[in-house]
């Protein structure tokens, strides 16, 4: 590689590292703008700071199922007073495998609203108590069969795993037709209907702290 080549490369590389580093300076600049923005919206810090974390579990369990599947993701980007997204490289990915990445959400996100309620309990601090019952709202308000909600992708992968043959491909060329896999088409319904009755169930179990 010759001089001037490498010193192309070595600005390259400088510029995507600044870049990468301006981006993760924006997503925690963010978070903290939405935990004021909260703070203020709610008229408590405590309550404030609690709100986004469990928006950022809820994230995190889309990031950590992405990442287990070996899928491209993004770290939780935060937008004050509409919540938080990730962006995960579907392109590609069997229905049932993008289906399980937008389960993770809410079913992390319910687990965080669970050890909020938790610790509410035992504590007997009805703002606690309160979050959890917002967290489970939320997490059960993000399965909703809308199309831009995790429920909403969640539907369509059932949709298309129950419908659609499934196709083998060598080199980006198809070889070869399988029938639909309908059993995992009943199987990621029934996660979703076991989660969303349990988000619901958790919801209505809080809601003597008077939120809802």
């Amino acid at each position: 590689m010759s001089a001037q080549a490498q010193d192309r490369r070595s600005i390259m590389d400088r510029v995507i590292g600044l870049a990468v580093v301006v981006g993760g300076f924006a997503k925690f600049f963010a978070f903290f703008v939405s935990f004021a923005a909260y703070s203020f919206w709610f008229g408590s810090w405590k309550f404030g700071l609690g709100f986004v974390l469990l928006i950022l579990v809820h994230e995190l369990g889309h990031v950590a199922e992405a990442r287990r599947q070996g899928v491209p993701v993004t770290l939780p980007t935060f937008i004050p007073f509409i919540g938080a997204y990730v962006t995960v490289r579907h392109a590609g990915l069997p229905p049932w495998r993008s289906a399980l990445i937008s389960l993770a959400g809410p079913f992390v996100g319910g687990l965080g609203a669970a050890a909020a309620w938790v610790a509410g309990s035992a504590r007997d601090s009805t703002w606690l108590v309160v979050l959890a019952n917002i967290g489970f709202l939320l997490n059960a308000f993000n399965l909703l069969p809308i199309g831009f909600l995790d429920g909403g992708n969640v539907w369509r992968a059932v949709t298309e795993t129950w419908q659609r043959p499934r196709i083998r491909f060598e080199n980006g060329v198809p070889v070869a037709a399988f029938a639909p896999e309908r059993e995992r088409a009943v199987l990621i319904g029934s996660l979703y209907a076991v989660l969303a009755a349990a988000l619901v169930g958790a919801m209505l179990a809080t809601r003597h702290s008077g939120m809802l």
